[in-house]
């Protein structure tokens, strides 16, 4: 396979996935806006979510304060944010575009038809009454996506990239997700194990489509020691850490190649790391930390991918990453086809 072909067909289902992830966050982050507000630190939550993906700085340089309007439009609508929704879904069908021999064409038609509805909502904007629907329905075109491409897609190594690119995303939007409730978002002592931090939690576990998962398998009060169990170690709940590096660490070994030593040497010690852990070992540690970390080596793990199979650190040109504003640079490495589209 081409390099180009396995660049594009990773950004595709990473870009899709993003645009997902991007909807649960938001979600949950307006879930919580809806509980009682401190006059001390309002917008709290939104801060909280810009900090968290990395784009507080492009956002403040642009909008006068973190409202849930202001936050919305940016992280949903914006076309000047890489990482808006709007964007996600349009890098997603450029590269498909670009490699539409190596896609089926219910592939293609799915995500095309995708774009051409998300431009139609772009013009329109959101109703105030529509936020929810809207979240839903971006949720509903990456399950059909994936559906599609499960169901249609030869298991070959176009496959392979493109699973490797959805469970890699999700990896990192699920460290994401929770470290904005864990560490930004924790509740004052007072308020520990009340009603506010009972509906938090249940947010963020619908958020992740995790909330009847939770009951399955605990049945009793959610906890923020049970919830992190679920979303970091559980290799039965399909949005978990150890369940994305389980695929992550799979896809690597079955594509390997004359460079992936560095990549699957590193990718294996972190899988490890998860697939032996303990919370109890994580939460001694500290689950900030960990998801720190975690995030760090994650992204390390994707700059290997980009410099193995699809473009040497000499090959990019100068300015490839000179249109997004830094903090998204420290958080998530963007693709040089999508870039160049």
């Amino acid at each position: 396979m081409l390099s180009s072909t396995a660049d594009h067909l990773y950004w595709m289902a990473r870009s899709m996935e993003r645009a997902e992830n991007t909807a649960r966050m938001l979600d949950v982050t307006y879930r919580m806006s809806l509980l009682k507000q401190t006059v001390a630190e309002p917008h709290h939550e939104w801060r909280a979510m810009l900090s968290i993906s990395g784009l507080d700085e492009d956002f403040e340089a642009r909008y006068a304060e973190p409202s849930a309007d202001n936050v919305m439009h940016f992280m949903a609508l914006d076309e000047k944010n890489p990482g808006s929704i709007y964007n996600s879904i349009f890098s997603a069908r450029e590269n498909a575009r670009a490699v539409r021999g190596s896609i089926t064409s219910e592939m293609w038609e799915a995500l095309n038809q995708t774009w051409l509805e998300m431009r139609r909502i772009q013009m329109e904007g959101i109703a105030a009454d529509g936020v929810s629907r809207f979240f839903e329905w971006v949720k509903e075109r990456s399950h059909l996506s994936r559906g599609i491409t499960h169901g249609t897609l030869l298991r070959d190594d176009t496959y392979r990239f493109l699973r490797l690119g959805t469970f890699f995303e999700r990896a990192d939007n699920t460290a994401r997700i929770l470290d904005v409730k864990y560490h930004i978002l924790l509740p004052s002592l007072s308020d520990i194990g009340g009603a506010a931090d009972y509906y938090q939690w249940g947010a963020l576990l619908r958020s992740v489509s995790a909330f009847e998962s939770y009951r399955k398998v605990y049945r009793d009060q959610i906890t923020p020691k049970r919830v992190a169990e679920l979303l970091v170690l559980r290799p039965d709940m399909p949005r978990s850490l150890t369940t994305c590096m389980n695929e992550v660490n799979r896809l690597l070994q079955e594509i390997n190649g004359p460079r992936a030593g560095e990549l699957l040497r590193r990718c294996g010690l972190l899988h490890g790391e998860l697939r032996f852990g303990s919370i109890d070992g994580i939460f001694a540690r500290g689950l900030h930390e960990y998801l720190s970390d975690f995030l760090e080596r994650i992204y390390e793990l994707g700059d290997l991918i980009n410099t193995t199979y699809f473009w040497s650190t000499d090959e990019l040109p100068p300015a490839m990453f000179g249109t997004l504003p830094a903090a998204t640079l420290s958080f998530n490495m963007t693709s040089s086809s999508q870039l160049m589209a």
